[in-house]
């Protein structure tokens, strides 16, 4: 069966049960995952079985990398990436790692909101409809040692999930390498990544004390991810299923997005209990990190254009 055959064959008529695989990357019990699953419990219910959603966490199906083509392709139905890593495709879509413009969960929001009608015409142009999306914690940098400005970061290895990120490294002197969040507790021990941004809940997933002993809180972006559903597929439920699922979708992001504002602190209380130095950045190293987020934004805009500025306009205007 061909590809176009695949996606027409899972988007036909709804009178039967539908089997569903969602591919996830992150581990079963980060909150993500969990969440994930929940939504599948919540559209089988809300569509009497009508769809059934099986969750494949961890990168066991598609690895983080290759989950939006496998659901854009019609390999898999569903699943869930975080939003910015389609950036280098799609530069609109790093709208949620402009760093310092939304650093608390009110803003993170508000940000969404400006700039959700034109991801959703973004994504329609990829064949993928967002059901709902969720915001990780702020974004810290985690280090093997202590680090008071870039000039103690020079050549280190830097584990980056997508422009952003890679773009951080780079100004800071840092050597970005690509690596999967399922993959960082043996790039940390292998030496091939020795420091990484993200929330505290990747280092708490992946036990990254066992490596790395400090941890700087920054708060530069609460990047979101997102789960997507193949357009086709999408467009070839009835009126009534694509319903019961929003319906699902819509609470389970809310739920999503409170579950982790509620563990942001937690987190961070485990990576202190388990030997780490978690503290605020010094002021040397915080003003850089700005003056490249500052450049970084300025870039953005000059790439995305005028949907990248109505988004900011939007956000600033109230």
């Amino acid at each position: 069966m061909t590809t176009a055959m695949a996606v027409l064959a899972l988007g036909a008529g709804t009178a039967s049960a539908e089997s569903w695989d969602m591919p996830m990357a992150y581990a079963a019990t980060n909150f993500h995952s969990e969440m994930g699953v929940v939504f599948a419990d919540r559209v089988r219910e809300y569509t009497g079985g009508e769809i059934d959603i099986t969750v494949h966490a961890g990168g066991s199906l598609f690895k983080g990398g290759e989950i939006k083509r496998a659901i854009q392709t019609g390999q898999a139905p569903i699943g869930e990436r975080f939003m910015s890593a389609h950036a280098n495709e799609a530069p609109l879509l790093g709208w949620d790692n402009l760093p310092f413009v939304a650093t608390s969960y009110e803003d993170n929001e508000k940000l969404w909101q400006a700039a959700r009608d034109k991801v959703n015409a973004q994504l329609a142009d990829l064949n993928l409809v967002a059901l709902y999306t969720c915001p990780w914690p702020g974004q810290g940098f985690y280090f093997n040692k202590p680090v008071g400005s870039s000039q103690d970061t020079q050549g280190v290895k830097f584990r980056s999930y997508n422009t952003a990120t890679a773009t951080f490294a780079e100004e800071l002197g840092m050597i970005p390498v690509q690596v999967e969040a399922a993959e960082l507790s043996q790039a940390l021990a292998t030496g091939v990544a020795e420091s990484f941004i993200s929330s505290g809940s990747t280092g708490y997933d992946r036990k990254v004390w066992e490596h790395l002993t400090h941890y700087y809180k920054v708060n530069a972006w609460l990047p979101r991810n997102y789960v997507m559903v193949n357009k086709g597929i999408w467009d070839g439920l009835s009126a009534d299923t694509q319903a019961a699922v929003q319906k699902a979708a819509d609470e389970t992001g809310a739920d999503c997005s409170s579950k982790s504002a509620e563990l942001a602190d937690w987190y961070f209380e485990q990576l202190a209990a388990n030997g780490m130095s978690v503290e605020d950045a010094g002021p040397e190293f915080l003003e850089e990190l700005q003056a490249i987020g500052a450049k970084m934004t300025a870039d953005w805009l000059a790439t995305v254009g005028e949907d990248g500025q109505a988004i900011l306009d939007a956000y600033y205007a109230d």
